[in-house]
């Protein structure tokens, strides 16, 4: 006769993969894209409903066509949260997929979520549903209005747990249903449930949020699985890592956690905990001696937290950098964002050259596509139409070369914009803090305090992220790594760590004292362990570098209207940059020479500026020959 523990001598392979089976059979269900289409979808891994149609490879086609949209998925008329448990989906369920526009960047379900999602039952899940429209005097109760169209929401549960805590970590509700009195009415009984109530008798009914009256919320029941028992899906302080290992802890004891064995306080245990953490304090600091030295390797990968007090953290600097942002742009391509930029000098925006490099027809010298800019897109409800771009008057893309990825684009001269940056140029600083302001990933307006990483560092930074994805040789190699520390070791761009990645190319880069340095360019991209975007490290180029090849290519090309333009703003640095334009002229660039000879003999040398600003390029060791009468 078997013997009932006969299950747990088995290999562990085929003891998990039997747990498995027991927590998630294997099942189908529809998938509707539109009227005529409709997809099989064949699930046979606990886990979230986005994870199930991630199968798909018209869903994957689907997502990459939508980034920065928020994934709306309903069933039976009711919309259900992209991290609904795949278990709750039904054989045969048919669900519909679209995205709307969202309100605010989709967040990806915190790691311990997703782990406890994949270890329940059906029979440990409950179920309710909300309208997406409140009672009396609250009508909006939607983060996003688009989701007021949908009638219904349904909202997933663990038995044990407030119906505040299952509303907030679904993440679609307003917070200010939880500052005040609001409960669930019942539409078939009219019944109102608090929300400090357990959700265990709610199941499939339908409510409607109202307010009872403006007081604060009541306390949570006693038992009940609130914050301190379920890592919250709103806590973004916490990283994925540290919520896993968590969990791993409280899993190894095989205890599952129910409202009879929470652990309650021990009476009058407070003298003893202020005790012990005494001792504990005296005792860390009679082995403080026997600590060891880092060794070569800890050094490698050690935080140096005190590097923090060089970030840009002052009011009165950062209140200076909000007035400043005003000239920080968003750069869209037919109404779609394309990357960042700042308002130069003049009617002039620059920004990266590779932004609108695949638009740009060199043979006729314009722009096959509608370009405009957006000064004032700080919030998604702003849907202004912004400034269009009427020329493209000069680029280069040579990204490898420091300062030889940039574009100048301008303006209608009779548009009302903001104040230009120039007069605030500066040169890159060696360390130290830097701020970036841009539209990260065609969001609004954003702005990321970071710190600059010297070159002596680059191949420590580079050797940190090898080492945290070391496991991931197939997909990441550490020839990448080693790539990436010997493409920037020696080259003259601003390195740094941020969290700027795509259409943020073109954003300005701050000093500390608010000083344009540079312009964020772009990255070293890559998969981490846990499937999010990465990048190695960040560079810019630096202005100073851009400002000289700007400058020659205006003369070159004979843009003399951008010429005065430029020559209109004036700024401290300007005769440091021209003798960067001479050393430029000094190699041999037989064009430059030609333009200045022509705009000395056209009438255009009547302007008392460009006079002065010929005869300063003029005073070089090697003079350049002149048609002058």
């Amino acid at each position: 006769m078997a013997n009932q523990n006969d299950e747990t001598r088995l290999p562990p392979a085929l003891h998990n993969a039997l747990k498995d089976q027991e927590l998630h059979s294997i099942h189908s269900f529809l998938l509707n894209w539109n009227i005529n289409s409709c997809s099989n979808i064949t699930c046979n891994k606990a886990g979230t409903v986005e994870e199930s149609l991630k199968i798909s490879a018209q869903f994957k086609k689907m997502t990459e066509k939508n980034k920065g949209k928020e994934l709306v998925i309903s069933r039976e008329g009711k919309a259900i949260s992209p991290n609904f448990p795949c278990i709750l989906i039904k054989q045969g369920d048919h669900l519909t997929v679209k995205y709307v526009k969202a309100v605010e960047q989709p967040r990806k379900p915190v790691g311990a979520y997703a782990s406890l999602c994949r270890n329940k039952r059906p029979s440990e899940l409950v179920i309710f549903h909300v309208l997406t429209k409140g009672g009396k005097s609250i009508m909006k109760i939607m983060k996003n209005p688009a989701l007021r169209a949908i009638h219904e929401i349904t909202i997933y549960a663990y038995k044990g747990e407030t119906v505040k805590r299952a509303l907030k970590r679904d993440g679609r509700l307003l917070s200010t249903i939880f500052k005040k009195n609001f409960v669930l009415s019942n539409k078939s009984t009219s019944v109102k449930t608090e929300l400090s109530n357990i959700v265990d008798e709610l199941n499939d009914e339908t409510f409607q949020i109202i307010l009872l009256d403006r007081s604060s919320p009541p306390e949570s029941l006693p038992g009940s699985l609130d914050e301190a028992y379920l890592v919250p899906n709103e806590i973004q302080d916490q990283s994925e890592s540290e919520n896993d290992n968590t969990l791993k802890q409280e899993s190894e004891g095989n205890e599952k956690i129910t409202a009879g064995n929470l652990p309650v306080e021990i009476s009058n245990s407070k003298r003893t905990q202020n005790q012990l953490c005494s001792q504990f304090t005296e005792w860390l600091k009679g082995i403080k001696t026997q600590v060891p030295k880092l060794s070569h390797i800890q050094n490698l990968f050690r935080v140096d937290f005190g590097q923090s007090a060089q970030m840009c953290s002052e009011v009165k600097t950062m209140k200076k950098l909000m007035g400043l942002s005003d000239s920080v742009c968003q750069v869209r391509i037919n109404g779609r964002p394309s990357g960042s930029g700042l308002l130069w000098f003049g009617s002039c925006v620059l920004t990266n050259g590779h932004v609108i490099k695949n638009i740009y027809n060199e043979t006729r010298g314009q722009l096959n596509e509608r370009v405009s800019v957006h000064f004032s897109y700080e919030s998604v409800e702003q849907t202004e139409a912004g400034l269009d771009v009427v020329e493209l008057v000069c680029f280069e893309c040579i990204p490898d070369v420091p300062g030889g990825d940039w574009a100048l684009l301008k303006l209608s001269d009779d548009q009302m914009i903001p104040k230009a940056l120039l007069k605030h140029f500066g040169f890159l600083p060696k360390d130290g803090g830097i701020c970036i302001i841009g539209h990260p990933d065609g969001g609004v307006k954003k702005i990321d305090p970071c710190l600059i990483v010297p070159s002596q560092n680059r191949i420590k930074v580079a050797g940190r992220h090898y080492w945290e994805n070391k496991d991931l040789v197939q997909l990441v190699t550490s020839g990448f790594f080693e790539g990436v520390a010997e493409s920037l070791y020696q080259k003259c761009f601003l390195t740094y760590e941020s969290c700027f990645y795509h259409c943020s190319s073109g954003s300005p880069v701050f000093d500390k004292q608010c000083n344009v340095v540079a312009m964020h360019s772009g990255g070293y991209i890559y998969r981490s362990a846990s499937g999010e975007t990465q990048s190695v490290i960040e560079f810019a180029h630096p202005l100073s570098a851009i400002m000289e090849r700007l400058i020659l290519q205006v003369v070159v090309r004979g843009k003399h209207d951008v010429l005065k333009e430029y020559l209109a703003c004036s700024y401290a640095q300007h005769e440091i940059v021209m003798e960067g334009v001479k050393n430029l002229v000094k190699k041999g660039n037989v064009d430059f020479r030609n333009s200045v000879n022509n705009l000395f003999t056209g009438a255009v040398s009547k302007d008392v500026r460009l006079n002065k600003f010929l005869k300063f390029l003029c005073q070089t060791d090697e003079p350049i020959p002149m048609d002058i009468s």
